[in-house]
């Protein structure tokens, strides 16, 4: 069965997450991007990450944030985000989140995001399990750069930014 591979959403920015400026406050792009993959990865993939933790005693923890910040969101604004896994390995994922006005013209953050999975009981990394592995290979997008600097960079040469 074909499963997306790039998620998306929308969400509105608010204003108890924006600085004086109306902007949205660095801290808070964490906030929404990953609730929003959160959200992306149960309505997608049926893959609650909390009840994951619960039944299997085994979740992701973070590794790991880079992230960009390329033009501002606003109070109020309405923002797509988008998602992807773009590498996975037997303890670990690399996802791609991108914070796009709400046509998607204007690329305003991009985040890297390593994940860890861990065995809450033992306080230490585990192997994904064959579902998950399965899961990952179904859902995993690649991408050409190697680098967050290089993809931050392609987004700036296509003119999004």
């Amino acid at each position: 069965m074909e499963i997306p591979k790039i998620l998306e959403s929308k969400t509105k920015i608010r204003f108890q997450d924006c600085d004086p400026f109306n902007h949205l406050n660095n801290a808070s792009y964490f906030n929404y991007l990953i609730n929003a993959r959160e959200d992306q990865l149960i309505a997608n993939y049926n893959l609650d990450i909390y009840q994951h933790g619960k039944e299997r005693g085994k979740s992701w923890v973070v590794g790991s944030h880079q992230i960009a910040y390329l033009k501002p969101a606003t109070l109020m604004e309405t923002v797509t985000i988008e998602s992807q896994l773009i590498n996975y390995s037997d303890r670990n994922l690399l996802v791609e989140i991108r914070m796009w006005n709400e046509d998607k013209t204007a690329l305003k953050a991009i985040l890297w995001s390593s994940f860890v999975y861990f065995d809450l009981l033992k306080l230490s990394s585990a192997k994904h399990t064959e579902d998950l592995l399965e899961l990952f290979e179904n859902a995993v997008l690649p991408i050409e750069q190697t680098s967050f600097e290089e993809r931050t960079k392609s987004f700036r040469l296509q003119k999004t930014v």
